[in-house]
């Protein structure tokens, strides 16, 4: 693309041995990637600065570098004939820059942002079965995998980078995809990764404390939330958890058609009757004029909100009620969100959960489905370098809605196990409390000293295959640990 149209929509404050007849060949924020041709866009991050690489973008072969300020000297660009970009912010060029690189290409799809605390990948994987039940192909990026045709890659983060969005964007269009559905992380969205993005929907789940290592508080953390709907056009459609109390104030300000789900009296559309065991969840939903009786196989009464929202989709995008139900009801199981493994009469749930609040409503659907006639063991860590103040109300209500408690390691990253576990332990008032910063050992316990009718549940990790000690990233899954001693010990 020429530079002189790539740049036509970014406010640049000055730029350097410019040529009209510029051709950039690739876009990046990642020095390493750079080549011949490309365009390195050096952003300012929390923990690094694009800026420091500069230099490695020039040895590779950069042919325009944008900066954020004008510090660098001139001669370092001339002299190897590179463009010299400067921006106001270099985070949101080059969201604005990928998207006018690839041409736009959400414009094209009908595109579905999910974000919330909790509950955003199941109603994704809820809103794309929908889709293509419909007949449309549909697209996926998310926390679990990144989806494109036939192509598929476990992701590294929930929203990747805007380049990155941009390039799976227009791939969709090239093979004739019409829908994408995208999880909105609060990260991507204070980091710009989704700005410039033309939204059909945006839907809100819920929001409860989380990310307070990175945004410090609750108020920054809706704020950041807040970007998504802010930033929606006016024919978008905002699908939102009346339930949830902080809505108002998610949407303060947004001038988009709005549908509300939930179980209180101040939802347009009313979720009823929820029913669920170790085999599904039925619930009823009212929407306008019509009552749906839905039947998934996914368990638990948050599964009925996740699944609200798709139908409401379906409804507004005008789909009849027998395709609906079809979408809802056919959706397979999400892999690690309440995912059910079992051997004889011993169920272990492995689940995602490694917030208070999802931990908590894990518990507490093992508890309805328990009904006081099973024992319930909880086998959990806490995530190193990330929020501590979770740890001890995490511990909290495992001590409360469990007979027996196992904490252990989740990804300890660069913090010591021990020290992580000792913060868990704060909330725990009980007098013993098994604890094994080893996770295969605490597992194994959970699943081999259990009675023969217990659930147990595996919180935190859900579909994970890996954990990460002192920086190192190791093989390992919770589904397949549990697998391996349901057999052994039973």
């Amino acid at each position: 693309m020429k530079l002189s149209k790539l740049i036509q929509n970014i406010k640049v404050i000055s730029i350097a041995d410019f040529s009209d007849s510029s051709e950039i060949l690739d876009i990046t924020n990642n020095s390493r990637e750079v080549k011949k041709g490309s365009m390195f866009v050096a952003v300012t991050g929390y923990s690094v600065d694009g800026h420091q690489f500069i230099s490695d973008a020039i040895s590779n072969g950069a042919s325009a570098i944008v900066v954020e300020n004008n510090k660098y000297p001139n001669e370092l660009f001339s002299n190897n004939n590179v463009i010299k970009i400067v921006v106001e912010n270099s985070r949101k060029a080059f969201a604005n820059l990928s998207c006018q690189f690839y041409g736009n290409p959400s414009k094209e799809l009908k595109l579905v942002g999910i974000t919330g605390s909790n509950g955003k990948t199941t109603t994704a994987f809820f809103v794309k079965n929908l889709f293509e039940t419909a007949g449309y192909k549909t697209g996926l990026l998310g926390t679990i995998s990144n989806i494109v045709g036939e192509f598929k890659e476990d992701s590294q983060l929930t929203t990747p980078e805007s380049n990155t969005i941009n390039k799976y964007l227009r791939q969709m269009v090239s093979e004739g995809i019409t829908h994408c559905v995208m999880e909105v992380s609060s990260h991507s969205l204070v980091l710009d990764r989704v700005s410039g993005l033309d939204f059909d929907y945006g839907i809100f789940t819920n929001i409860t404390s989380d990310h307070l290592d990175f945004h410090k508080n609750f108020e920054n953390y809706l704020e950041a939330k807040k970007i998504l709907f802010d930033n929606l056009k006016d024919d978008a459609t905002v699908i939102y958890n009346a339930d949830d109390k902080s809505w108002e104030k998610l949407l303060l300000n947004n001038n988009s058609k709005k549908i509300s789900y939930g179980q209180n009296d101040l939802a347009s559309c009313r979720i009823g009757d929820v029913y669920f065991n170790m085999d599904g969840t039925s619930f009823n939903l009212k929407i306008y004029e019509n009552i749906f009786e839905f039947n998934t196989d996914l368990i638990g009464e948050f599964n009925a909100f996740n699944a609200s929202c798709a139908a409401i989709v379906g409804v507004n995008e005008g789909y009849q009620n027998d395709i609906i139900l079809r979408g809802i009801n056919s959706t397979p199981q999400v892999p690690g969100r309440f995912e059910v493994v079992s051997k004889n009469n011993k169920k272990v749930v492995v689940d995602y959960s490694h917030t208070a609040d999802s931990l908590q409503k894990a518990l507490e659907a093992v508890r309805e489905i328990a009904k006081k006639e099973r024992p319930i063991h909880t086998v959990f860590g806490c995530g190193g370098n990330r929020d501590k103040s979770k740890r001890p109300i995490m511990g909290e209500i495992a001590d409360r809605l469990s007979d027996e408690i196992y904490v252990t390691s989740d990804n300890p990253r660069f913090e010591n196990p021990s020290e992580i576990i000792k913060d868990v332990l704060v909330g725990i008032k009980r007098e013993r409390t098994n604890v094994d910063e080893n996770r295969e050992g605490a597992i194994k316990n959970a699943i081999c000293n259990s009675e023969p009718n217990a659930v147990i549940l595996i919180a935190g990790k859900g579909h994970e295959d890996y954990q990460i000690i002192n920086g190192v990233k190791n093989h390992f899954s919770d589904k397949e640990i549990a697998l391996k001693y349901l057999e052994s010990c039973n």
